[in-house]
């Protein structure tokens, strides 16, 4: 039936665990599909790095309940095993709310809940915390406990009888030791490409899993559901003369994006080509749309601002097709970025304004357009994720380059964001095409016109 990995609050190892068991599993040469709870793109990458399959996301506050059963039902039926990481906290939602939260996921598809807590400082007050948490929500079922960070057999032992006082099943005691180690850094961990030596690291995971975790038990609690459903809003291609390709900028500096906006393109007419600022590539000269999804680019700012050749590209293409740029992106289409020294670096300048560190933005987002953009008109509502820690400064708008959309969102004031104009869409605003047919159907009419 599949299950949850959850945990009690962020950093307390539901990726390490999901890594281990995918590791496990490829060990015995079964194919595994992993889903993440929410807006997340770091965690599916180490997820699609680990197992060779991309790591879906599951969100329903993003795509909706409908859209979230059939995705998990069809892709999860695909494979020999299939489970779904959590996001931080078992109920934490949006605000001080259950809502969007991994208990509501797995009621919604009726999963069973594994829990990791990190054992580290605990003894019998483990007790009254994981009682409060199954009694906190009745109608979630919780499987068991996988305890990690456990630092001697007498730890062990004391935590094992603990679980055992309260009637809750253990399924792993994971010890504290290097080969463990995730780097993360401010957003969470660090993108997958950052990992060096997976494949040694993927068998060192393997054996650790077969040491610490109650296998047995696990390949229950991993298969798949035996019901097929098609896939919503990928909706097939129609036989048609429209073919025309749309570049995606996938390189070290960009790749935050889900797994179905290339699907969705591809299925409906416009096949995908990547496209790599940091090499200094133009951008494909078959290409009739771009889209920039979010990353790092603070990070890769000195070698954007010496790709010539791609920031030309970029301005010539801006002026003949549609553009979509969110986050990261938005901000190679500005003036500059001051890196993570305090250096500042010049960028396409298409977009009046300069980038720089500034504080923290997180939350789901409601938008509502006031101008027309390549995938909305005025007046269209989407919902979307913001999530970065840098800035803009110095915005201007004029005659070509307009206010995009109203924001709103829990515990913030309505406030005005991104830029637009009838071939560019920029905001720090992420989206999930597949689930909005209105995105796809306002993408695909621009690209048609401009083509």
């Amino acid at each position: 039936m599949a299950c949850v990995i959850s945990a009690i609050s962020s950093n307390s190892g539901k990726t390490l665990l999901s890594l281990l068991l995918i590791s496990w599993l490829k060990s015995i040469d079964k194919t595994v599909q992993t889903f993440k709870v929410g807006p997340d793109y770091l965690d599916p990458q180490q997820l699609t790095a680990a197992s060779s399959k991309a790591c879906r996301n599951l969100d329903l506050i993003l795509s909706g309940e409908i859209w979230v059963k059939e995705n998990f039902i069809h892709f999860a039926g695909l494979t020999d095993y299939s489970f779904v990481e959590g996001v931080m906290g078992l109920f934490d939602g949006i605000g001080s709310s259950s809502r969007g939260s991994t208990a509501e996921l797995a009621k919604v598809l009726n999963l069973p809940v594994v829990l990791i807590v990190d054992a580290r400082g605990k003894a019998a007050s483990l007790a009254a915390l994981i009682k409060g948490f199954r009694e906190h929500d009745t109608e979630l079922n919780i499987a068991g406990v996988v305890l990690n960070n456990v630092q001697t057999e007498r730890h062990e032992k004391i935590l094992l009888e603990v679980l055992d006082q309260i009637n809750i099943k253990s399924l792993g005691s994971i010890p504290s030791c290097k080969d463990l180690y995730l780097p993360s850094r401010d957003l969470g961990l660090v993108p997958a490409h950052e990992i060096l030596d997976l494949e040694l690291k993927v068998k060192k995971w393997a054996s650790i899993a077969k040491d610490y975790l109650d296998i047995k038990s696990f390949r229950k609690l991993l298969l798949p559901p035996q019901s097929k459903s098609k896939i919503i809003n990928l909706r097939p291609k129609k036989d048609s003369v429209f073919i025309q390709p749309v570049a995606i900028a996938e390189d070290d500096a960009f790749h935050f994006r889900y797994q179905e906006t290339k699907e969705l393109l591809e299925e409906n007419g416009m096949p995908t080509i990547t496209w790599k600022p940091i090499e200094n590539e133009q951008i494909p000269k078959e290409a009739r749309g771009l889209i920039i999804p979010g990353g790092f680019p603070e990070r890769y700012a000195i070698e954007l601002s010496n790709s010539t050749k791609s920031l030309d590209s970029i301005r010539m293409f801006s002026k003949k097709f549609p553009i979509y740029a969110e986050c990261g992106g938005m901000m190679l289409l500005g003036k500059s970025i001051f890196d993570l020294e305090g250096k500042e670096y010049s960028m396409a300048g298409i977009l009046p304004f300069k980038a720089k560190k500034g504080n923290l933005k997180i939350g789901y987002r409601e938008a509502t357009t006031k101008n027309k953009s390549p995938i909305t008109s005025p007046g269209n509502k989407l919902i979307g994720h913001e999530f970065h820690r840098w800035e803009i400064m110095n915005e201007r708008y004029n005659s070509k380059i307009n206010r995009l959309w109203d924001i709103n969102g829990w515990n913030m004031e309505i406030k005005n964001e991104g830029f637009c104009n009838h071939l560019i869409h920029a905001s720090w605003i992420h989206l999930h095409w597949a689930s909005s047919p209105l995105i796809l159907d306002n993408w695909k009419r621009s690209v048609i016109i401009n083509a």
